[in-house]
Order: C-alpha cells, then structure tokens, then sequence
C-alpha cells in the first residue's frame, strides 16, 4: 500500500499533475526477455507435411511403450515387481516426439518415471530410427522390451544388472545415460555429458527430462544458469504432468507457465501440448538447430498427464486429488489416438492396422513376460520370478568401486624409504605443481571450481599458474555447488574427460550432498556396477583459521560411512605428489582432503620427480614404537609426533594416507597393535562428525584379542568451530590435546 500510494503523483487543483511532478516521475521502459518464449502446436499441414516414415515410427513407439507400462502395471498387481512402479502411461507422447529424431550418440537423462523415455532411446538406437508397421518388433526391440522389463523386477539380465530396477535404467550403448529416483537429481550430469559433446568438437546433444516437480529444485535452476553461461548443447525438457503426487503445479509455484524458468537465464523456451507427439518433435527440432549450431541450451515444456496415480494402477481420482471429470478429458486426448486418427485422415492406415500394431505390441510384452515368470508350483493361479534369473547375492557388494586394476603397471615411489636426490618445495606448491604436471601429460584433465582461475591460484595459490598454461581447461564456475559438482560427475561416466574438482570448503559439500552422495558416490554401483566414475575432488580443511562454523568442518567421517568414494589425506608435500597421481588414475571418485596449516610447510620432495605413484592402500609408519599404536592423519600427524616426543612414550605413529573402507592399510595397523596391544586414533574436527568412531569400531572387531586396554580417542569437542580465537581453540585437537590421549594411554597400561 506504501509504495502505491508512494508513486502517486501530487495533483493541483484542477485534479491534473503540476510540471514539477511530472519532471520527478520515474521514467517506466517494459523490458523484453533476452531469447524467445513461444508456444508451439500444429496444424493440418504440419500433419501433411510430416514423413509418413517418422509418423509410423512415433505410432510404434508409441504403442510398444503402451503394452509395456501396462505389462509392468499387471506384474506389480501380482506383486512381482519389488518397490514401485511409476507408470509412464499418457505421457508417451513428449518422450516419443523428442527422442524420436535423435542419433544412438545424442543422450538423455530421466526422471524416477522414466520407463518411456529409456524406452523411446533404446528402440531408437537399435532400430536406426525407423520403425515398420507391418514388421514392428525384430529381435533387437524384443531384446530391448525384455531385457527392460527383467530390469525392472531386479533381474541379472537387466540392463544395470538388476540393480536399478524401474527408477535408475541406464544403457551407454543407446546414449541413455540413466534415469534418476532424486527428484531434478540427473539434470546437472546431463550437463556434463553436453560439456563433453561440446568439447569433443562434436554436434551432439544431451536432453534432461524431469517433472514439474524438479522446476523448483537448486540443482535444476543451477544447472540452467551453468548451461547458459556456458552454452551447453542441453535441453531442459519439462514434462508437466500437473501433479507433484498430489500437489497441484498451481499450488507449487506462482507461475504455472513452467518453461518461464529459461527465460531467467536467457534460455530459448518452447511450450507445447504434450499429447501432440508431433507438435513435440517440431519444438524439438528448432531447439536441436540452436544446439547443435552452438548456441546453447533450450526449455521445452510439455503438457501431458499420467493417467495414473503416482505409483501403481489406481487413478488419481482415487485418492481424492482429481475428479473423474478431468480425467476423462484427458484420456480423450491420448497420444496413441491422436497419431492413429490424423494417420488416418491421411489414409496411411486404418483401423485394422491400428489394431495389427497393437497386435504386435502386446505379443511382444507377452513373449517378454514368459521368458521371466513362470507359473508358480506352491500357489496355483499364481505367478513367480523364474528362480534362475535373480542375481547371485555374491554380486551385491561388487562394483561399489573398481578393483584398482588401472594402477597395476604404475611406478611407486614410498617417500619415507626414499634415498635418492631431495629438494625442498612448499606443500601448496607440490600441489599446484604435480597438477600441472599431469595436465602437462593429459589433455583430458580439467579443474573447476570458485575462483580456481583467478587470484594467481584460487584462494590458496593451489592451482597457481594453471589457468595460464592450460586455456579452457581451468574453469571457474558460478557459485551453485550442486550444479558444477553434479556436471563433473557427467564428465566422469561420459569418460572423455577426467574432471578435478575443487570445493573451497568441507562444508559447502553438503549444499551438494545429493549430488556428492546419491549421485557420484552410487553411480558406479547402483547402475550394475560396469561404469568407471573417474573424478576427483579436492577441499581444504581450514581449522585454526577463523572462518566459524560454516567452513572448518573435517568431511573424512563423512565420506568414510558413504560408498562409493575413496579418501586420501596427505600428511606431506612428498605424500601429496604420489597420491594425487594414483588419485588422477583410478577409476574411481577420489576425495583428496588438505589442510591449510600444511600450505605452507616445507618439505623434502624427490628432487625432479612429479611422476611417482603411493601405492592404493599403503600406510606410512612416521614413528617405530611399542607402547601405544597412534593413528592419524593430516595436519594432526605432526600434533602426534610432537605430543609423543613430549610425553617421552615409545610410541608408533601411523600415517594412515588412505581413509576409506576399502583402501585401509590393515596390514600395518594389525602389525602394530599386535606389537603394542593399545591404540589411540587422533583427529582434529568435531566428535559427532568423527572418523575415529568407525575406525575405532572396526579396529575393536578385528583385533579385541590383541587389546590391553580400551581404544582412547583424541576428537575436538562436540561443537563446530567458532570465530572467537578462544572459542575455536577449545573446539579443536592439537599436540596438548594428543598429550592427554597418551597419558591416559599410559594410565591405562600401570603408569609404564
């Protein structure tokens, strides 16, 4: 009311503005969007003029994509299918019309109902695009239907192994780069797949599908923004189904109009009827124009509606949320419909061909069914699984990370043995520098991240001299963590690129947990376990810095209860120079943690030798010892070397280098604690967030036999640090709280 009353102009007596008034009145200019939004439906002629060809290629997808929700549908009734089942059911037309004109080496991502868009691509790539009638279903789309289906009831023959079931398919081959049960989770990889294509030199595109539900998500509106700066070949395909569940897109969000959203990042955007398959593909061809010439990225949403619930076979209207009404009319506009009857008019077929594609379709799915399920021997009338199709439950840990075979040829070096020529280099140095070595070497490598190529180095000089040397390889992106952690992860599993990521802090990681966690952690695994996801990524523990609770948090307690990830720590600059290189060579997503008050340390390196390897899973003892087995890393070995020479303890101080499950050195810690039959694990950061907790646990199981006394732990306290000196002080561990660790050591074993 303020500011309306406010822009009033004053009037004089005879009710009009005095010149005064109108000399201080705000000039108003209406300001257009910066790419074009339209909205796109066909005409008779664009029926008449469509390829009879593709116009019969979209009714068999069509219909192959039909029988085989409804199948799906009819296994879950019978309670085969194990989790849920997000039918696909009325939405076939905006999957259909988009992919239908796509090449096997354009890719799509999916949403968690993404059965017709895995569907569309596969049939597309193994049928070369092109689908005949009166022979719809040859051996390669039959191969597809059933192999698509044991996915889903958590077969071996499935495409991801049986691991992904209905939510996460994926299939390189085809260019389906996976489907994704995290709502708007898959958008920022396919804009790492379109960052490959582009640097590639090739004129291939990536399309993301998600829901209306997705349009509100960061990761999403991120991952616009990135592709836009950057002018990625992605398009951001909005299927509107009108209901997130429940909850109405008008309810959700104040401008229904959802392909809006491109128009804030300056996104060319198209709006179109979903239920048109051909008014999709039209839209989708003009956005592939813009795309592959270079332009950037597009927004299409499509109009659609499932005609189920959620998940299942009951409709809408039967939770109360839609009426019968709505329904109806929408069912009156199905796709499948809507390309049988304008074929028809253009007597490219009739009802008996309509009917022998429907056929066809549901003879395929019949044919799928009875190769998986067989009639069930203890429950008559009933169906089961065939038991020989389920995966071996020895294949359940299998593929959480790779086995490590790509270092089998490498050249380790072990520092701590080394007798060859040293020099003297700068922690952060040896960071930057064994960075630019391997760039030097390997033209796939690229490091993003804030600020990475400017201030001579980021914020830290870590990537000093870099973005000078390697032009286009040394991005620095926007702030939107999700976005530039999740387009590393499509550059890790595309492959052509090997991506370095920087996180400025830990804790900035957990605005991009899902991306960190649920999306390149699980990658490998929950896709079948077949696909390398090579990336590292790089972050600072800054603690003692005074930065206070939102930047000085240690992510390894973290990171070591999450699968997927490997952790390395490296306590020395000549650590740091092997590790990275093994880092940069596995297959796996590596977290390299560092720590500011070892930037700038000096250390003895091999002197001209950036090339050596530590081997995966090597401990380096720092101290021999018998009295107490002292576990450690980072910045905190040297608290420990020095708390033990105070307390005069003959103690034996491990560097661990290697934090994650699957890379601990058991070899070396089991030897010492059989030597010294007590253990005390030291780390700096907050209790609750803790490493020690589980290695303390998994030292306790292993070796209880060999222990004298408890495992004692040196933590910082339960908060998280503080800006206050004093406060941040008291939060942490450093060498006075190690010498108390040991003293209570030294009690427990009689004062010895």
């Amino acid at each position: 009311m303020f500011s309306e009353l406010a822009s009033r102009p004053r009037v004089n007596t005879r009710g009009s503005a005095t010149d005064g008034d109108r000399e201080t009145m705000p000039r108003r200019h209406r300001l257009e969007p910066g790419s074009p939004w339209v909205e796109l439906s066909t005409t008779p002629a664009d029926w008449k003029k469509a390829d009879p060809r593709l116009l019969a290629t979209m009714l068999g997808q069509l219909h192959l994509i039909r029988a085989f929700e409804e199948t799906a549908l009819e296994l879950a009734g019978e309670s085969l299918v194990h989790g849920p089942a997000h039918s696909s059911i009325g939405q076939e037309g905006g999957a259909v019309g988009s992919i239908v004109g796509l090449g096997s080496t354009d890719a799509v991502t999916g949403s968690h109902r993404g059965h017709h868009q895995f569907l569309a691509k596969a049939i597309n790539h193994v049928s070369g695009g092109s689908l005949d009638l009166s022979t719809l279903v040859d051996d390669g789309v039959q191969t597809v239907l059933q192999r698509t289906l044991a996915e889903i009831l958590g077969l071996a023959q499935g495409y991801c192994r049986g691991r992904g079931g209905s939510m996460h398919l994926q299939w390189f081959e085809a260019g389906a780069l996976g489907t994704n049960a995290i709502v708007g989770g898959g958008v920022p990889f396919a804009a790492g797949n379109a960052w490959a294509q582009k640097h590639s030199g090739t004129t291939d595109i990536t399309v993301a599908y998600f829901g209306d539900g997705a349009v509100n998500i960061g990761s999403v509106l991120e991952s616009m923004n990135l592709a836009s700066a950057w002018k990625l070949p992605l398009t951001f395909f909005i299927e509107n189904n009108l209901y997130a569940v429940s909850t109405t897109v008008a309810e959700a969000t104040g401008e229904p109009r959802l392909s809006a959203r491109g128009l804030g990042f300056n996104i060319p955007s198209w709006r179109v009827d979903g239920m048109d398959p051909l008014a999709v593909h039209l839209a989708m061809k003009e956005a592939e124009q813009l795309m592959r010439s270079g332009d950037g990225p597009s927004v299409i949403e499509v109009e659609v509606y499932r005609f189920f619930h959620q998940n299942g076979s009951y409709p809408g209207s039967a939770f109360g949320y839609r009426t019968k009404e709505e329904e109806g009319q929408w069912r009156a506009r199905d796709p499948l419909e809507r390309v049988a009857s304008e074929m028809k008019v253009l007597g490219q077929i009739d009802d008996a061909g309509i009917a022998d594609v429907r056929r066809q379709a549901q003879e395929a799915m019949r044919l799928a069914v009875e190769q998986l399920v067989e009639p069930d021997p203890d429950n008559p009338g009933k169906r089961r699984i065939r038991p020989e199709l389920w995966p071996n439950v020895d294949f359940v840990n299998v593929g959480v990370r790779g086995d490590a075979s790509e270092l089998r040829d490498v050249r380790t070096l072990e520092p701590t043995t080394y007798t060859g020529a040293l020099t003297t280099t700068k922690f952060v140095d040896a960071v930057a520098g064994v960075m630019d070595r391997r760039m030097g070497e390997d033209d796939r490598i690229i490091v993003l991240g804030e600020d990475v190529h400017r201030l001579n180095g980021g914020t830290n000089g870590a990537t000093k001299g870099l973005a000078r040397k390697y032009d286009g390889r040394i991005l620095g992106t926007p702030i939107s963590e999700n976005a530039f952690a999740g387009l590393s992860g499509g550059l890790a599993i595309d492959g052509r690129f090997r991506p370095v990521v920087e996180f400025m802090y830990p804790d900035f990681m957990w605005v991009a947990a899902d991306q960190v966690f649920n999306q390149i952690g699980k990658a490998r695994h929950m896709f079948g376990g077949q696909n390398a996801v090579p990336l590292v990524l790089r972050t600072k523990v800054a603690m003692g810095s005074g930065y206070g609770s939102q930047h000085l948090m240690d992510p390894a307690g973290i990171f070591a209860t999450s699968p997927g990830w490997r952790i390395v720590a490296p306590s020395s600059a000549a650590d740091y120079i092997g590790l990275m290189n093994t880092a940069l060579a596995l297959q796996d997503p590596v977290l390299v943690i560092e720590h500011v008050d070892l930037y700038g340390d000096s250390n003895e390196v091999p002197a001209g030798d950036l090339d050596y390897y530590i081997p995966l899973g090597k401990a380096a003892i720092r101290r021999e010892g018998s009295d107490v087995t002292v576990i450690s890393y980072l910045s905190m070995v040297k608290h420990c070397l020095a708390a033990v020479e105070q307390t005069g303890m003959d103690a034996e101080v491990i560097d661990l280098r290697w934090l994650d499950r699957a890379s601990l050195d058991w070899d070396t810690i089991g030897a010492s604690i059989k030597k010294t039959n007590s253990v005390l694990i030291v780390e700096q950061g907050a209790r609750g967030t803790s490493y020690g907790g589980w290695l303390s646990d998994e030292i306790q199981r292993r070796y209880f036999d060999y222990l004298d006394q408890p495992i004692e732990r040196v933590t910082g306290g339960e908060a998280s640090p503080s800006i206050s000196k004093v406060l941040e002080r008291a939060a942490i561990a450093q060498t006075e709280e190690v010498v108390v660790g040991l003293d209570t050591i030294r009690r427990g074993m009689g004062g010895r």
